[in-house]
């Protein structure tokens, strides 16, 4: 078969192809009720049911923590935000660090461990939000997932770095250029929380992938016995 003809998804690894098509299939519906092709009159308002009733506010985890009630329905927010967007550009822009970033580490790590690293690093990157922020803005978005498969990212070139006998250091390049734009956006805007939520998702997938990845407790184990 000629090789141009040969699709560019064949290359990426289904779990990666299947998270990018749930959220961006997710955007267009929400861009075609906005449109009035689905839904009806009452379709335009989805996009905002959707955030309020799958988003994850600081005043529902506050409510939660003071009256020690944790309802599922409530806590199923940390697992249903990351598929919210505000709109096509911030849906767009998730799908394509899902399929950049997510090649690269889902070629190393197991399916299942690809989807444990954005899930897990999407409900730890919730919680440093309610946590460490009083935002009035609800958390919605799946930036916190995609900077837990970021930290994956750079823990496969911090051991690879080591291996070489390199500067492990210039692993974390990357996420620290990203958060040098984050900080700007940040202080333009006057508004931190996704700064925090997306921080609490990179240090999640980091330390994560020591466990995660392909002999990764082993490699620990053995690290820690050679002490």
């Amino acid at each position: 078969m000629d090789q141009h003809n040969v699709s560019p998804f064949n290359a990426l690894p289904p779990v990666v192809v299947a998270l990018a098509a749930v959220i961006f299939g997710l955007e267009v519906m929400f861009q075609a009720a906005t449109a009035g092709f689905l839904g009806g009159q009452g379709g335009v308002g989805w996009r905002l049911d959707a955030i309020r009733d799958y988003g994850v506010f600081d005043e529902v985890a506050a409510y939660m923590w003071d009256n020690g009630v944790y309802p599922p329905a409530e806590l199923l927010r940390l697992l249903t935000y990351p598929l919210i967007h505000g709109g096509f550009v911030h849906a767009t822009f998730v799908v394509v660090f899902i399929l950049a970033i997510g090649k690269m580490v889902a070629e190393v790590f197991s399916p299942l461990a690809f989807m444990a690293l954005f899930l897990v690093s999407s409900v730890a990157g919730a919680l440093g939000f309610v946590a460490l922020m009083n935002s009035p803005y609800p958390l919605i978005g799946g930036y916190p997932g995609v900077y837990g498969l970021i930290g994956a990212f750079t823990f496969i070139l911090w051991t690879r770095e080591s291996l070489r006998g390199g500067n492990r250091y210039r692993a974390f390049g990357l996420i620290g250029a990203l958060l040098a734009i984050q900080l700007i956006f940040g202080l333009l805007q006057g508004e931190f929380g996704n700064v925090v939520a997306d921080l609490s998702g990179f240090a999640t997938g980091f330390l994560m992938s020591f466990v995660v990845s392909p002999g990764g407790w082993r490699r620990v184990l053995a690290r820690l016995r050679s002490r």
